[in-house]
């Protein structure tokens, strides 16, 4: 990769690490690092009107980039907010900030870790925006329709847990409503098949390898990183057997048929 196309990526680097540090420093006295997920959405946002605006690549897919990545940042980056505004924090980092003893040097190296791992989810975008060949119309349409599949499904797997949260009865128990009953996280599962459109997106492009990272590393940090592990060991301390249930009967993450 030449200097022109490392220069966004140090640019949106900079932005993020700054961005970063204004909440280690805001967690310090909240006490809550749920933040950090909202930045984290909203700063990829950012990246993919940037990149739609300033790369280099046909003006058809720069306007696609722009558009699908900064629908999803903006969208989930204000799901995100709505949660961390009504709710205390986030039992992952509840988890952290017990294990470390609530040591501020490690959750400085947290945030800092949490700018780099928004250049690496943007690089795919890049690649698609530096693609200089006109797209078919099947190549956008492919990605237009991953899009709307993983946008829908994991706003409905939002919507279908939020009900099921609000309703009092259901407190301790797992949600098995709609398609929480196929997949235990059917939101990471949708999450994931989104960085497949800028795949689609980047066929043609020099940098089209780097398009990959969006889903490798999606599938590596939900599975065994940030996501599953964290939200699964939660859900064993506050539901107990229900959620051992649960995880016999239904599919980690790939939506398939419950088990009996």
């Amino acid at each position: 990769m030449n200097a022109s196309l490392l220069q966004p990526l140090l640019a949106l680097g900079a932005l993020s690490l700054l961005v970063m540090l204004a909440l280690w420093a805001l967690q310090r006295r909240t006490r809550n690092a749920g933040p950090v997920d909202v930045a984290w959405a909203l700063l990829l946002g950012v990246a993919a009107l940037g990149f739609g605006w300033f790369a280099d690549g046909d003006v058809e897919i720069r306007i696609a980039v722009a558009v699908l990545g900064g629908l999803w940042g903006f969208r989930l980056g204000l799901h995100l907010l709505q949660r961390v505004l009504s709710e205390p924090e986030d039992g992952r980092y509840a988890f952290l900030r017990a294990h470390w003893g609530g040591h501020q040097g490690k959750f400085f190296g947290f945030f800092v870790f949490q700018a780099g791992l928004v250049v690496l989810f943007a690089a795919p975008l890049l690649a698609a925006a530096q693609n200089p060949n006109a797209p078919s119309a099947l190549q956008l349409a492919a990605a237009v329709a991953i899009w709307l599949i993983a946008l829908g499904g994991e706003a409905l797997a939002d919507a279908q847990l939020a009900a099921f949260r609000n309703e009092p009865t259901n407190r301790g128990r797992s949600c098995r409503a709609g398609l929480w009953r196929y997949s235990r996280h059917p939101n990471y599962f949708f999450e994931w098949l989104h960085w497949f459109a800028y795949v689609v997106l980047a066929l043609g492009s020099p940098l089209f390898a780097l398009s990959w990272i969006g889903p490798v590393l999606m599938f590596v940090s939900l599975n065994w990183l940030t996501g599953i592990p964290f939200v699964e060991a939660q859900s064993l301390r506050s539901r107990g057997d229900d959620y051992r249930d649960y995880q016999r009967t239904t599919n980690r993450f790939f939506p398939w048929i419950p088990r009996t």
